[in-house]
């Protein structure tokens, strides 16, 4: 545990360290975000905060392959996952600067998930009545499927300052928690690249904050979205459709289903925005990447919540979600159930105390 430590310690402090520096590069090549009418900041932003992230994950990347027990999350399967990464970056920053359509990106995203299915990360299986062995080409269909929601969801939620960072943060430590249990303590060697990779996100997305909570001096943008969707996205199906589902639970490590449950626990807020945008948008007879101002985030705001109140709100529904999922794989199904509610009654206290509170001042 130690050396992950070690490596979520490096990437933050990296990222923090390097985030001003492409924060003026930004600003010198017209990465700029202006402002719109459905956007919520008030002064002109540079984008390109991916690009910080990636240069950490690089950099921690070259230091900790030669860490012993870090060391040996190093393969072919990761080298992928940088490859796609970088992939995506490029992509991203053109986005950024040059605002590509909806198309565009998607292409790119799938190109993305094909590095990927090239360097055979690829669901081989779902962990359904059993073990379900999924024909080539419906896996690597499932697949890009997969990358392309989990990226659009991830960029979906990125549109308030510190929120998609906040949440993949703890989406993150979820799916290191228990790809940790699976590589290091039951020796499942197809979950040491998801460790390695998560125990980063988390770093990345720390260091990140301080720039990015309200007020932002930088925004991840697409770059930024898109990069850690992708890894989420890589280190999900790692999981999910690579690690026998049958053997964790001859580990008594959790219920068969847990691999396929924890990717849509850990995402599930931006997953549910994703799905209510596109029924939105699709119900009003538009495109389902029109943007609007009708996400969840937008909905607290308009409740007459701050910046930092909608963030951490949002924070709490994640974790609601996400951590009793994880706690599966660790205790009884009740010792989860009672995480679960103990965690939805904060929740639910927090977000009725401050709307009721921010109405209330309205009233006076």
């Amino acid at each position: 545990m130690r050396e992950y430590l070690i490596t979520t310690l490096l990437s933050a402090v990296l990222c923090y360290l390097i985030t001003p520096g492409v924060k003026i590069l930004a600003e010198k090549f017209g990465a700029v975000a202006q402002i719109r009418s459905r956007d919520v900041h008030s002064l002109p932003t540079p984008r390109w905060g991916g690009f910080a992230m990636w240069l950490s994950m690089a950099i921690t990347l070259l230091i900790v392959r030669h860490l012993s027990l870090v060391g040996k999350s190093f393969s072919h399967e990761l080298q992928g996952i940088f490859l796609a990464a970088t992939f995506v970056i490029i992509l991203g920053m053109a986005d950024d600067r040059f605002q590509l359509d909806a198309l565009t990106k998607l292409a790119g995203q799938a190109l993305a998930a094909g590095i990927l299915l090239l360097y055979g990360i690829q669901i081989l299986w779902l962990p359904i009545n059993g073990i379900t062995t999924l024909p080539p080409s419906i896996g690597q269909a499932l697949t890009v499927l997969v990358v392309l929601v989990t990226i659009n969801a991830v960029n979906f939620i990125d549109g308030l300052d510190g929120l998609a960072a906040g949440i993949v943060a703890i989406s993150g430590a979820s799916f290191f928690a228990f790809a940790y249990l699976l590589a290091v303590v039951y020796g499942f060697s197809r979950a040491g690249s998801p460790s390695l990779v998560t125990a980063i996100i988390i770093g990345l997305c720390l260091g990140f904050l301080p720039h990015n909570s309200h007020p932002a001096r930088i925004f991840m943008g697409d770059s930024g979205s898109m990069f850690l969707g992708l890894l989420l996205a890589a280190a999900s199906i790692t999981l999910t459709g690579q690690v026998d589902a049958n053997a964790i639970s001859a580990e008594n490590n959790g219920p068969t289903l847990l691999p396929l449950l924890l990717p849509f626990a850990v995402l599930a807020i931006p997953l549910a925005d994703l799905v209510l945008a596109v029924a939105r948008r699709v119900g009003s007879g538009r495109s389902p990447f029109a943007p609007d101002k009708e996400h969840l985030h937008h909905r607290l705001l308009g409740e007459g919540n701050s910046h930092q109140r909608t963030a951490v709100i949002m924070y709490f529904w994640t974790a609601t979600i996400a951590i009793p999922v994880t706690v599966m794989a660790f205790e009884p199904l009740w010792v989860a159930i009672l995480t679960f509610l103990a965690l939805a009654l904060v929740s639910t206290s927090i977000s009725r105390h401050w709307i009721a509170g921010r109405r209330l001042k309205v009233d006076l």
